[in-house]
């Protein structure tokens, strides 16, 4: 089978496309024909290699797993001996923390963050929602306790993260304020947003609004910026962790009525982070949230893909057509 591989870590260009040998289920996994995955912050720290603290888990001195991929939408075409929640012909998405995503093949436990696509979805419009939707769901869900009549400000509404957001934060009946740029606040308002900021107009912490929730989602500001623009308990959520946050996540759990949280998504037990992923379901079954895509790859260029989200300007998900 086709796949991308990288012997080392660095710029995009460590990404081939190589032939290498199927891989084959065991007992109780399923063989998956991946048809789209996606690029996302994660792959593109894991091809990195940066920051070193992450290659605890990735390989000191090079990459333990040298092919990338957390997510997919595919269908079954094997099943282990063992299996018996899925059978060949299924169509599926999910995630798994073993990568190997991008490649014509994957073998995934049945016990993983998998399930069966909705009928009225795409095989694009899957892949994207293990990573990126999930960590919405378990920022705004799980960390944040998101209410209904909140106020919940957006940082970063038009990325991979923030379309699902908006529309994540809407359903739970929060007012949704989305923080993006000129180019993406029709995008932003189409999703469902109450108010978008331009921030290259306005800076929403010297305009004396409040809220409940601000989920940054792409690492920008910071939880001191923010602060008295969040009410008298009002939490700010960070998708990028690093170590003042981590000390100011301390800080706050034990002074003061304003919190500090942040959260590795998929360090979470596989039953939390797949009861997430029903309830997603169900919301993409219903058309209640949708996935916003920017661009499609063949996986042959996966580099250039990797290329483009660095740039930082990607508007919802990147996804890798295999």
């Amino acid at each position: 089978m086709q796949a991308i591989e990288y012997a080392q870590y660095g710029a995009p260009e460590v990404l081939h496309l190589k032939e290498v040998t199927k891989p084959s289920p065991k007992s109780k996994e399923v063989l998956i024909r991946v048809y789209a995955t996606t690029v996302t912050a994660a792959d593109l720290m894991m091809r990195t290699g940066k920051p070193y603290l992450g290659r605890l888990y990735t390989g000191l001195t090079g990459p333990k797993r040298t092919i990338l991929g957390f997510e997919f939408a595919g269908e079954v075409v094997g099943v282990g001996e063992a299996v018996t929640l899925f059978k060949v012909g299924d169509k599926v998405f999910g995630g798994t923390t073993t990568l190997g995503c991008y490649a014509e093949y994957v073998c995934v436990s049945e016990h993983d963050v998998l399930t069966t696509m909705p009928d009225n979805i795409s095989y694009e419009e899957a892949a994207p929602v293990n990573g990126s939707a999930i960590t919405v769901m378990n920022f705004l869900k799980g960390l944040g306790k998101i209410q209904k009549n909140q106020k919940v400000l957006i940082i970063g509404a038009s990325g991979g993260l923030g379309t699902y957001a908006v529309q994540i934060a809407k359903h739970f009946g929060a007012e949704v304020t989305g923080v993006c740029s000129t180019n993406n606040v029709a995008l932003v308002k189409s999703l469902g947003a109450d108010n978008v900021i331009d921030y290259t107009r306005e800076d929403f912490t010297k305009n004396g609004e409040q809220y409940d929730i601000i989920f940054d989602t792409i690492g920008k500001s910071s939880f001191s910026a923010c602060k008295n623009s969040l009410t008298q308990n009002g939490v700010y959520l960070s998708a990028v962790l690093d170590f003042t946050l981590f000390l100011q996540m301390i800080g706050t759990s034990i002074f003061g009525g304003k919190k500090a949280k942040s959260s590795a998504t998929g360090m979470l037990p596989v039953k939390e982070r797949l009861n997430y992923f029903m309830e997603l379901k169900e919301l993409l079954s219903t058309s209640k949230i949708k996935t916003v895509i920017d661009n499609c790859y063949p996986l042959s260029q996966v580099a250039a893909a990797h290329a483009y989200v660095e740039k930082g300007h990607k508007k919802g998900s990147i996804v890798i057509s295999v």
